[in-house]
């Protein structure tokens, strides 16, 4: 599956780990939820990083004890319909102030894309190379927004006031 981060294609650093599979050595490691709250101590004691992917149903309040410790939250859209995921990725974002990989994953589409972006995400597992290919591109044609969002880009408005500023004071 694809992974756009950053605006490039590019290869997924974590191994995904079934509920019931072996964990490897010394790999960046992505497991689930329930693997994860089963022991969490555990896995964030072994080497190397480690992420989670995390059900829209679920509290993200759950994983607030950990957040510092957490290389990557992946959020799941399980159907287009169903937005969860974007409240989920603000909320990590903008109360809970993670910065580690927030990732996209399950039915990523292309005309949500944006919104996602503007929510916090900033990787994607999409299902199709020309999606990825598409999500790389629309990530460098919006270098201004409006409104101000859980991806920490400063709104025009803040923009603008910013240059005022520095023009009154003569920087």
């Amino acid at each position: 599956m694809p992974l756009v981060k950053g605006g490039k294609i590019t290869s997924d650093t974590f191994v995904h780990v079934a509920d019931d599979a072996e964990l490897p050595e010394q790999a960046a490691l992505l497991v689930t939820a329930k693997r994860f709250l089963a022991d969490p101590e555990a896995l964030l004691k072994r080497p190397g990083k480690l992420g989670v992917i995390w059900p829209n149903a679920r509290d993200v309040d759950d994983l607030v004890p950990y957040l510092d410790r957490l290389a990557l939250v992946a959020l799941v859209f399980p159907t287009f319909r169903d937005g969860r995921a974007y409240t989920q990725a603000r909320l990590l974002r903008e109360r809970y102030a993670y910065r580690g990989e927030l990732r996209a994953t399950g039915q990523v589409l292309r005309d949500q894309f944006v919104f996602m972006l503007r929510a916090g995400f900033d990787a994607f597992e999409v299902k199709k190379q020309a999606d990825a290919e598409a999500f790389a591109e629309t990530v460098k044609r919006y270098s201004v927004f409006y409104q101000p969002a859980g991806d920490g880009r400063i709104s025009a408005l803040h923009r603008r006031m910013q240059l005022r500023h520095s023009e009154s004071a003569g920087l």
